[in-house]
């Protein structure tokens, strides 16, 4: 039976176990072991040997997460960067070429630009809402084409439906970071993609206590690929952040919905404020790729970035006025957060690619949570001095 997204977000996974001698748990409880004892030594009890290897949390966990983007196949990493980094290592090797969205979040600019690199693994960074550009920059050693949409932090949006497509042509894997819209909002390989990568930390443990990451995918071949890696490398999420995920993962529908609700309202009133130079936000219909976003996607999330007209000290000091919002980096939690990309999460970035890409000193992202609409309004106006 086919349920819908809240009740598989409630139930997958977490089944109670009706066996003579269970507890019959309605929620799954965190299972600390670290080893698991066997009645005899060739046959491991229930699958479990070393919680490395198999837990019974991170196990739920992993159901849930393929549960909701509707996938044959879920993983649970120890953060989204580790997620990342399995995802390569276990698909790529020495000479690979890799096609990468030129607004990648800066965390994952870093680990192929600066990590992968020195093993031997290029990266070609295009303009990926064009999907033309990636077919442009397709070479013999390419093997892998990695996007984010909505990007991280100017909000650009990728047709995954029209580069899946590139992607399948040419022999490519597809992989999409689906984080900002989590699979409430848009579910990748519905669309054509191979694997999409998470940080379970944002959205889908959705309360800021949970570091995580995650891969979905339907292909059995690249699930053992992972699988294999996961436990090799080690990069497997604990058992108490597989429970605050868990519990974290059950209200994700109804977060996100007053998550996208706060963000279209501040969006649309910066749009009117003299002290905001531009507003990027897939759900104003002045986005430039709104269309393609709405045919992707049944909602546009709560992140949200803007241009204030001034000087990064103008952008420090609206800030600093803020109550409601901390300025903090990450996002997707319940609280409402605001950055300065350019000196936090994509200070890594060279200076002269931010500013090609547009990530000035005075564009601010903010992470808008589910508070009451009126006070964070209230909020951004007060600091914007309006």
């Amino acid at each position: 039976m086919s349920f819908g997204f809240s009740t598989r977000a409630i139930h997958n996974g977490e089944e109670p176990d009706f066996r003579e001698g269970a507890s019959g748990d309605v929620a799954v409880p965190i299972h600390l072991a670290t080893t698991f004892a066997r009645l005899k030594a060739s046959n491991p009890t229930a699958g479990y040997e070393y919680t490395r290897s198999l837990n019974p949390t991170r196990k739920a966990l992993e159901e849930k997460l393929a549960a909701l983007d509707g996938a044959r196949y879920g993983l649970a990493f120890s953060s989204g960067l580790a997620a990342a980094s399995t995802v390569i290592i276990s698909l790529l090797k020495a000479g690979d070429n890799v096609i990468g969205f030129d607004d990648l979040y800066g965390g994952t600019r870093r680990l192929l630009s600066n990590v992968f690199i020195n093993f031997d693994i290029s990266v070609s960074y295009v303009d990926a809402t064009i999907p033309e550009n990636i077919e442009k920059a397709i070479k013999p050693e390419t093997r892998l084409i990695w996007i984010e949409t909505p990007t991280n932090p100017l909000l650009k949006i990728a047709d995954i439906r029209a580069i899946a497509q590139i992607a399948k042509r040419h022999g490519l894997i597809l992989v999409v970071d689906n984080t900002f819209l989590s699979p409430y909002f848009q579910k990748p390989l519905s669309l054509g993609a191979d694997v999409v990568v998470y940080s379970t930390t944002k959205y889908i443990g959705g309360h800021s206590d949970a570091l995580g990451g995650s891969v979905v995918t339907n292909d059995e071949d690249i699930y053992q690929k992972i699988s294999y890696n996961q436990n090799a490398v080690g990069a497997v999420l604990s058992p108490f952040d597989s429970y605050l995920t868990l519990r974290g993962a059950k209200t994700l529908a109804i977060r996100m919905e007053q998550h996208q609700k706060n963000a279209i309202a501040l969006a649309e009133y910066l749009q009117k404020s003299a002290k905001v130079k531009r507003v990027l936000y897939p759900g104003l219909k002045t986005h430039p790729h709104h269309e393609v976003a709405a045919a992707q996607t049944t909602g546009f999330g709560g992140v949200l970035s803007f241009e204030l007209d001034g000087t990064l000290a103008d952008a420090e000091s609206f800030l600093s006025r803020l109550k409601l919002f901390s300025t903090a980096e990450s996002l997707g939690g319940v609280e409402s957060l605001a950055e300065i990309p350019s000196i936090m999460t994509h200070a890594s970035v060279p200076k002269e690619v931010r500013e090609k890409n547009g990530i000035t000193d005075t564009l601010i992202r903010l992470s808008v949570g589910i508070e009451d609409t009126a006070d964070l309004i209230a909020d951004i106006k007060g600091a914007l001095g309006d």
